[in-house]
């Protein structure tokens, strides 16, 4: 709850609203940021414009449901390439995409949870699941890093005969358009509705989709007479691997840390101090709670305001707090009495501690 604090006084004001406000960032150009785009998508924590967050999770479930439709298909075009090819390694890696595909199942849970009302229990409701499910999607990256750099190794260390080159690249070029087409599906989704985890579930997707690009590549290799090819091209997709993690931890491990980038607070702040009767703005915090960007300000308005003007004036900040920042889904304004002497100031700042106790 918002608090003004007038002469011993408080008063609160919270106010939850959602819209969407565009704002500019720098973007590489060139191969650098291609580069970036595949291994790190641009998010800066903004979010493009969506109604609530209600549709929000709405829209989360679709990407989670839609991409594992075209998984399970890529997986059973796979399957029936292995029963044409009677290729046992080929029905592995058709295992493995199989059971890749599931791993969305824990977001989708989040999604629907987040759905879910506010209890006693639970007052800021259930969307911190969404960033556990996070958790899960980096623990599925890393085990596909730790797999694949152990098969490229083993690979180079005792070379294997590779067999029907053509059947092995046509599942490789299956395996990497369908978890492709699903990575950039997802995040892109996931930067539409804010949604770290559905992002970083995308770049799970876009792993096993450059693993099939090895064998795809591989297979070309061997074809050519450079039997070596198959381990060390699995090699640079293990670090290309290892690169799509470090970019989903951040973002994932820095929601679960109450992250934020440092933009969204600047522009909070120079939206809070543009606002009239706001003297100063003494401090801002902002967090995600799940794909919900929530806020609270301090500020220092006029000592001599009434109660009904001091409370008109965090009114009118809070709404230009929400129009300013995109996603920003519920804002608390605190409103104090400022005061130029910096002892009176220690005094209120002393009374508010013991005022804070029963």
């Amino acid at each position: 709850m918002g608090t003004l604090r007038e002469h011993g006084h408080e008063h609160g004001h919270e106010h939850g609203h959602e819209h969407g406000h565009e704002h500019g960032h720098e973007h590489a150009a060139g191969i650098k940021g291609l580069l970036r785009g595949v291994f790190a998508p641009h998010s800066h924590d903004a979010a493009d414009s969506i109604d609530d967050a209600l549709e929000a999770s709405s829209a989360g479930i679709r990407a989670v449901r839609t991409s594992l439709v075209v998984l399970g298909l890529t997986a059973l075009l796979q399957l029936a390439i292995v029963v044409v090819s009677g290729s046992v390694a080929l029905l592995a890696d058709t295992v493995h995409n199989f059971s890749d595909a599931l791993t969305a199942v824990p977001l989708w849970v989040a999604f629907a949870l987040s759905r879910r009302a506010a209890t006693r229990r639970f007052t800021y409701g259930y969307g911190r699941a969404e960033d556990l499910a996070g958790l899960f999607v980096l623990g599925m990256i890393a085990l596909s890093a730790v797999v694949a750099g152990y098969e490229a190794v083993r690979r180079l260390l005792d070379p294997q005969p590779v067999e029907n080159l053509g059947w092995v690249a046509a599942a490789g070029l299956v395996g990497f358009l369908g978890n492709e087409a699903v990575a950039l599906y997802r995040i892109r989704v996931g930067r539409r509705i804010g949604s770290a985890a559905l992002v970083a579930d995308g770049l799970h997707a876009r792993t096993d989709g450059f693993t099939s690009l090895s064998v795809l590549v591989g297979a070309g290799g061997v074809a050519l007479g450079f039997p070596v090819a198959d381990p060390v091209v699995g090699l640079l997709i293990n670090v290309a691997i290892v690169a799509l993690l470090r970019g989903a931890a951040r973002d994932v491990l820095g929601r679960l840390m109450d992250g934020v980038d440092p933009a969204l607070v600047t522009t909070a702040e120079r939206a809070l101090t543009a606002c009239p009767g706001v003297r100063e703005v003494r401090a801002v915090r902002m967090r995600w709670v799940g794909h919900e960007l929530v806020a609270e300000a301090d500020l220092d308005v006029d000592p001599t305001l009434s109660l009904t003007q001091a409370h008109r004036v965090a009114h009118d900040a809070e709404r230009d707090l929400t129009r300013a920042v995109r996603r920003l889904t519920r804002a608390t304004v605190h409103a104090y009495p400022a005061h130029d002497d910096g002892e009176q100031l220690d005094h209120v700042h002393d009374e508010h501690r013991v005022h804070s106790h029963p």
